[in-house]
């Protein structure tokens, strides 16, 4: 074969190598996205590239995908489930926010201690426990500066019984956590097991510093401030 000719069928053969997460990125969220229309589009897409740029930098691969949109108000089903593998949406939630995040909408997000704030960013699962609010999932929080103190400030997912609906119709809002994306009662253990041992969380806020920032979001992708607007697509 001419030296020419082989080095042509070389750069093909890397270039479809490289295409090749990218490409799987691409098809996994449209997946998605079809599977939860009420979403946002580029929320769910930001959530799927966190969760390949964090295989890309050495994480093991995931079955789970959760996602949560604080942009949304409380009074709506802002929490997606998702299993990859089958590529459908498993749950569709109400969740909580902290009590010093805001109201009915969240516009405050903290990584301190005592803060009781809500933290934005992408989180990896660890084991179930049950403790003060029952059974309950730890988290490790994996972005420096915006997560990274949730696993010792107890930001958990639990089940509570101030997220309900009528809580919403009654007061306008539901009810506000310490800072833990609380759910309800009556799906927070199969929830719990949907999601524990290692899948990912993915808390979305349009919050620029983090979107520039963030190395789940950022892996070669350039700038995401297209994707800072919580308008649905």
């Amino acid at each position: 074969m001419a030296p020419e000719r082989f080095g042509l069928l070389l750069t093909a053969l890397l270039l479809t190598i490289t295409s090749v997460p990218s490409a799987y990125a691409d098809s996994l969220a449209a997946a998605l996205i079809k599977a939860a229309p009420n979403a946002n589009a580029k929320v769910i897409g930001l959530a799927v590239r966190a969760s390949q740029c964090s295989i890309a930098q050495g994480k093991a691969p995931v079955q789970r995908l959760a996602v949560i949109d604080y942009s949304l108000p409380s009074t709506e089903q802002r929490l997606w489930v998702f299993d990859l593998k089958k590529r459908k949406l498993l749950f569709h939630e109400l969740v909580a926010h902290g009590r010093n995040s805001g109201e009915n909408m969240a516009v405050n997000f903290s990584n301190q201690n005592e803060s009781f704030a809500t933290s934005i960013g992408l989180y990896r699962t660890q084991q179930s426990y049950v403790g003060q609010n029952g059974y309950s999932l730890r988290m490790e929080g994996l972005e420096a500066g915006f997560n990274d103190n949730a696993f010792d400030r107890a930001i958990v997912i639990h089940g509570a019984p101030y997220v309900s609906p009528v809580l919403a119709r009654a007061n306008g809002r539901i009810g506000r956590s310490l800072g833990c994306p609380a759910v309800r009662p009556a799906i927070a253990h199969r929830l719990i097991d949907s999601m524990k041992d290692g899948q990912l969380l993915f808390s979305y806020y349009p919050d620029q510093r983090w979107l520039k920032s963030s190395s789940y979001i950022n892996c070669g992708s350039g700038t995401v401030a297209d994707a800072s607007r919580p308008n649905k697509i």
